[in-house]
């Protein structure tokens, strides 16, 4: 059977992923079964979207009873698991209104689109908006322009004027880009604060601090791009508090939906009223069924469980990090990129072979388990990598 569906997935799906040869059938948890029957832990929680793993019980039921009432409504009408989504976000976040989409490229996509409108209604002379090198924003053609890596600019030109990126954690560097003549020369800065498919690469504390100042004081907007750091996965809700900022824009997506497709755009009190009827919109943005999804994540993302997810990362790097095969881990809470002395495809087919499914980010191998994982699991999956590794 496996084989079968090898061959039939090459033969009738575009071709773009690098597929693992695994399978799934069926899964619990952190535990994922493929057609074979072989068992797996799963380290990598679909890219770190299935923040509480497969097939949890509480939000399952959130989506079945929501598909129960309706699966979808134009968003021409009001939608209760929206507004009760949208609220909780706000209340946990300090921000103050939410547009909702269906991906972090769409959130991306959101941001930038609500940058340059704040930019244009307020007179500002420059549009552009400033990320990083090495940065991430996602797949389509404003946010591949977006994305401050090369490899992805290959092919897919002519893209979308206005951008530039500056080296990490050099505030110089940035600094000369915001600039111009002595006046202000763009309409925002967006970064991740974890460089997830960058390499899980973190920026300083100092440097965002002092990046979020100059904005704050030359009326820049300040975005974060918490696709994949957001919704509890760095051991706070959003990784932007381990910094004391807030930022004037939020996207995210990934482990909000729990396993189904949402992103959202939060918009701070700043640009809160930027996007009017007409400017923005979307058919499946915000689907009650994901969003009722979300609302169950989200409510569930407590101080019990980031101070539990914060232990899990000083044991996975304790135990991990002591190994002779290991350079060094990087990252927050259970977003870790391990770069380890044997290349990292090698490590990742040790422990598939071994029954344990972990990703990669750039020349790292990259853990981004569920929020919950149990104890005894992670420690089994974290002796089946240690032996990959070294081995």
């Amino acid at each position: 059977m496996e084989n079968t569906i090898f061959e039939n997935d090459k033969k009738y799906i575009a071709n773009t992923y690098g597929r693992f040869p695994v399978a799934v059938k069926s899964g619990k948890g952190s535990i994922i079964y493929d057609v074979e029957g072989k068992r797996y832990i799963d380290m990598g929680s679909g890219i770190a979207t299935n923040a509480f793993g497969l097939c949890d019980d509480e939000w399952n039921k959130a989506i079945t009873d929501q598909l129960g009432e309706y699966a979808h409504v134009s968003n021409l009408y009001y939608s209760e698991p929206q507004v009760k989504l949208a609220k909780l976000l706000c209340e946990k976040t300090g921000m103050k209104k939410v547009f909702f989409g269906n991906s972090g490229a769409e959130a991306n996509e959101g941001a930038i689109k609500a940058a340059r409108k704040y930019a244009s209604d307020n007179g500002k002379p420059s549009q552009k908006i400033i990320t990083l090198i090495n940065s991430f924003h996602g797949r389509t053609i404003t946010t591949l322009s977006a994305t401050g890596q090369d490899v992805f600019h290959t092919n897919f030109g002519p893209f979308t004027e206005g951008f530039e990126y500056a080296p990490a954690n050099d505030i110089a560097a940035i600094k000369a880009m915001m600039f111009k003549d002595g006046k202000v020369d763009c309409a925002a800065v967006m970064v991740e604060l974890v460089q997830g498919e960058g390499g899980v690469l973190e920026l300083s504390q100092e440097y965002v601090k002092e990046l979020y100042a100059l904005c704050k004081e030359n009326d820049i907007l300040f975005i974060v791009d918490e696709v994949q750091t957001g919704n509890g996965r760095t051991g706070t809700l959003y990784c932007f508090e381990q910094y004391g900022i807030l930022p004037d824009i939020v996207t995210t997506a990934k482990g909000l939906g729990g396993g189904l497709p949402i992103g959202a755009v939060m918009l701070g009190a700043k640009v809160e009223n930027t996007l009017s009827a007409g400017t923005h919109g979307s058919t499946f943005g915000g689907n009650p069924v994901c969003a009722a999804g979300a609302y169950s994540i989200i409510s569930r993302i407590d101080n019990k469980l980031l101070l539990e997810v914060q232990a899990k990362n000083m044991y996975i790097i304790e135990e991990l990090g002591k190994l002779p095969g290991v350079e060094n881990i990087s990252g927050k809470g259970l977003m870790l990129g391990i770069k380890t002395k044997k290349p990292a495809k090698e490590v990742i087919s040790a422990c598939i072979a071994s029954g344990v499914l972990v990703l990669s980010a750039k020349d790292k191998v990259r853990l981004l388990p569920a929020l919950n994982i149990p104890m005894d699991i992670l420690k089994e999956a974290v002796e089946i990598i240690a032996a990959a590794i070294n081995n």
